[in-house]
């Protein structure tokens, strides 16, 4: 069974490799990517039953026992984060082949793309299955290296600036936690996770907090939590869709995974709680009135993807294990949905020539299947019934007022506001670009489509495909919301127990 383990890092490594010996055969490369990805699906799902049925499952890196060597501790939490990760990878792949065989891969080069993708989830996985901080670092080092190829697909100027602004701001939090990383191993003498649980209890309290908050400031630029999430708008709408699009779904989400990790596994309590609260409702409003004021689709979606790590932010906030498996599932929620959404917005910019409001218009009348792929994770974002999103904010409303401090009060407000304040702004792209008369219509002119072109637009199959087995997927996570929040219930108790995790890498006990 352990064996299972390491594959979801190293297949995406080998087919990288592979995909960039296969440079001057692009369907070869194609084929490679689908097969290491839907494998990486299977695996995931394999990884994901077993850990349910025996617990954690631990390789040893080499054969070096732990601590000494480089442990792959697959546990539920990153088995489900692997998961849900690899369904949205294998869509996006899926989405970007259609689009580059529509294009003659204009916006992303197969010769640089496919490799860089597959590292990229490679990132991904690894940061999911480490056990250490420094392989937790690695992690992220790989994703910041293939994000930044693969914001700056193109070469154009204003994604050259923004892949500039990314990496800045990137390097830096990398730094953070670099330094941070030597501040813990210079205390505490080891960087294993399990070990770490242990060691740092019996730290003294000041410098148990400023490691802490060092981790915290680190993991919340990744998780782009206000007020350290200026740079997400810039950056993440100027890539191409696809990457717009696994960017918005998962990397803020390894951020997140990186902070649930750490703060009930190494800095059980609650201490920084109160904190994490406050910086959940600022995140909330913040970046949902950034959103509403947006007259660019994608900026609008970037700032309600930093709004709504809010809603994580708050379940982690709790320490409770109902606040906490509201937060996980809001995480998986969030990944499906925020994906679909980007997917949906680069077939508008497809068909309209644009994602500007003022440009758009109509869009529902020429193409209703491109309607109803926005309209319904759309809907689900804002958390209407019966949706996933309605499910997930009610779990988290339900802790916050279980918890009945004014802190947790103010949270239950502010999400509700957060809710209908993101209705408005779905609503109104929904009205702009969908429902009201096309631009040449309202200008005087004798129609056309939401762009003002005088032709049909023919929206690609494989990106309609993908882009609708998304929105199904987001569907489906209603019809199995019971079975998936008592597999998050379990998920949050195993994670504040922490003795699960512990007594798999260290069966005697952690040294």
């Amino acid at each position: 069974m352990t064996a299972l383990v390491p594959l979801p890092v190293v297949m995406p490594l080998l087919g990288a490799a592979l995909t960039l010996m296969l440079a001057r055969r692009p369907n070869a490369q194609r084929v490679v990517s689908l097969t290491v990805l839907g494998a990486g699906l299977l695996v995931a799902a394999a990884l994901l039953v077993l850990t349910s049925l025996h617990g954690p499952l631990v390789v040893e890196v080499g054969g070096w026992t732990a601590p000494l060597g480089i442990v792959l501790v697959a546990d539920k939490f990153a088995a489900l984060m692997l998961v849900v990760s690899a369904a949205v990878t294998l869509a996006v792949l899926v989405y970007s082949i259609g689009q580059g065989l529509a294009d003659g891969d204009e916006e992303t080069p197969l010769s640089v793309y496919h490799p860089t993708y597959l590292v990229l989830t490679a990132g991904v996985t690894t940061a999911f299955l480490s056990g250490d901080l420094f392989n937790l670092y690695v992690g992220f080092e790989i994703l910041l290296v293939s994000s930044y190829v693969l914001l700056t697909l193109g070469g154009t100027e204003n994604r050259i600036r923004a892949g500039t602004t990314y990496v800045v701001v990137s390097l830096l939090s990398s730094i953070i936690f670099l330094t941070a990383i030597g501040l813990v191993y210079a205390a505490t003498g080891t960087l294993n996770l399990a070990q770490l649980a242990g060691r740092l209890d019996v730290l003294p309290e000041n410098l148990r907090l400023m490691l802490q908050g060092m981790l915290l400031l680190a993991f919340g630029v990744k998780a782009a939590i206000f007020p350290l999430s200026a740079w997400l708008p810039d950056s993440y709408p100027t890539a191409p869709a696809p990457v717009t699009a696994v960017f918005a779904g998962l990397l803020t989400k390894v951020g997140v995974y990186a902070i649930i990790r750490t703060e009930t596994l190494l800095f059980p309590g609650g201490r920084t709680g109160g904190l994490l609260l406050a910086a959940a409702l600022l995140t909330m409003l913040v970046g949902i009135l950034g959103a509403i004021a947006q007259s660019d689709i994608k900026r609008l979606l970037s700032f309600t993807l930093v709004s709504h790590i809010g809603y994580m932010l708050f379940g982690v906030g709790l320490t409770t294990v109902l606040g906490l498996a509201a937060a996980i599932f809001y995480v998986v929620h969030h990944i499906l949905i925020q994906t679909t959404l980007f997917l949906a917005v680069g077939l508008v910019e497809r068909h309209g020539g644009s994602t500007v409001l003022d440009r758009l218009g109509g869009l529902a009348r020429v193409s209703p299947l491109l309607g109803v792929l926005f309209l319904v994770p759309a809907l689900n974002l804002a958390g209407i019934p019966p949706f996933s999103g309605f499910l997930g904010k009610t779990g988290l409303l339900q802790a916050g007022a279980a918890q009945g401090h004014p802190m947790a009060w103010a949270l239950v407000a502010g999400g509700l506001l957060t809710s209908l304040l993101t209705l408005y702004a779905v609503a109104r792209v929904w009205n702009l670009a969908f429902w009201r008369a096309p631009r040449a219509e309202r200008e005087g002119g004798d129609g056309g489509d939401g762009g003002g072109r005088s032709s049909v637009v023919t929206l690609p199959s494989l990106m309609v495909t993908s882009t609708a087995a998304l929105v199904v997927l987001g569907v489906g996570l209603t019809a199995v919301a019971g079975p998936l929040f008592d597999l998050s219930g379990a998920i949050a108790g195993d994670l504040l127990d922490r003795v699960p995790y512990v007594r798999a890498v260290f069966p005697g006990g952690a040294p």
